[in-house]
């Protein structure tokens, strides 16, 4: 990705329904507040990016109910994943009524999260898999891919459920009476600029700490549990980072751009393990697929070929340091 690309999709992620942040600044330089951006707060931004997350979930409804493009329920899962990751983050600073907080966020991605794998385990079999088969497996996967099929129906069924009952309609009203009339806690009201470094060490030390970084591309698929954790906090990085990347420049967006490469790196690796499993689940006989375990096998190693070197990368003190000296000097929009 060029430098151009790289940022306009991480700049994508900003807040652009009702004020934008960095127009709050503006405004705020207008009125003779602020002469650098300093008095944009805590809870103006927490409100800016809550509500831009929970608009994006709420703009994708009537398309996944309507089921014709995989891709809504794609960015309908993702934007409550990052939801979640706002609400994780700003917690300090913002009292969300029960029906609007994590746990009810982390409950509605889980169920849109069990129609998004099978949508992607299914495509992944049919269009990536199937051509390099042979004919006798080809056939024993047509019949996973049947069993595949009905488990998606029931699971659209559950989503469609949801999405119509008093839990989702609860989950809506309650965001939509907090962003007329935010509750805050005392913390809100402190700059953000100048508490930024406290909010994104926490996400270094997670990162730097997790012990996947330990181990080789020889021991992956002996680790595959410790990897896919770290590729999940990976995920929790990128996502949290992203909401920040107007406060620092270039360099910052590269490094959440390698984030997101590291992320579908291991998780190329978790899901071949998981269809692996998956099939043998529905088909007993999937065992017996030689050629579409070893095809399986060959795409993991494919994708782990950079890791050693991006691990030695993480592991080294100077790389480290250098990250810490990044967060530590955000810079106001101007």
């Amino acid at each position: 990705m060029n430098k151009n690309s790289a940022s306009h999709e991480l700049t994508e992620v900003l807040p652009n329904d009702q004020r934008t942040a960095q127009q709050q600044i503006h405004d705020s330089q207008q009125d003779g507040l602020s002469d650098d951006g300093r008095s944009l707060t805590l809870g103006e931004f927490a409100h800016s990016v809550i509500s831009q997350q929970y608009r994006r979930i709420i703009k994708q409804e009537k398309k996944v109910l309507a089921d014709k493009d995989p891709e809504n329920l794609h960015q309908m899962r993702v934007n409550t994943r990052r939801l979640r990751t706002a609400l994780q983050v700003f917690d300090p600073a913002v009292e969300l009524p029960k029906a609007a907080r994590e746990d009810r966020v982390k409950t509605l991605a889980k169920i849109l999260g069990k129609l998004r794998d099978l949508d992607v385990q299914t495509a992944t079999l049919k269009d990536n898999y199937q051509p390099q088969l042979n004919s006798s497996e080809q056939k024993l996967l047509n019949q996973a891919l049947g069993i595949l099929h009905k488990q998606r129906r029931r699971a659209f069924a559950g989503t469609e459920e949801t999405l119509k009952c008093a839990f989702y309609q609860d989950f809506k009203e309650s965001y939509e009476e907090w962003l007329e009339r935010p509750n805050y806690k005392p913390l809100a009201q402190l700059s953000l600029i100048s508490i930024l470094p406290d909010l994104l060490q926490p996400l270094l030390s997670q990162l730097f700490l997790h012990s996947g970084w330990l181990i080789g591309k020889e021991q992956a698929s002996q680790q595959s549990e410790l990897l896919h954790d770290l590729r999940k906090v990976c995920k929790q990085v990128r996502y949290q980072a992203e909401f920040f990347t107007q406060f620092y420049g270039d360099e910052f967006q590269f490094w959440i751009e390698e984030i997101r490469q590291l992320q579908e790196m291991l998780g190329k690796v978790q899901d071949g393990q998981v269809l692996s499993e998956l099939l043998v689940e529905v088909l007993p006989q999937a065992k017996t697929m030689s050629q579409l375990q070893t095809t399986i096998h060959q795409e993991q190693q494919d994708a782990m070929m950079p890791w050693d070197a991006l691990r030695e990368k993480y592991l080294d003190p100077e790389f480290r340091q250098h990250l810490y000296d990044l967060i530590l000097h955000p810079a106001p929009v101007s």
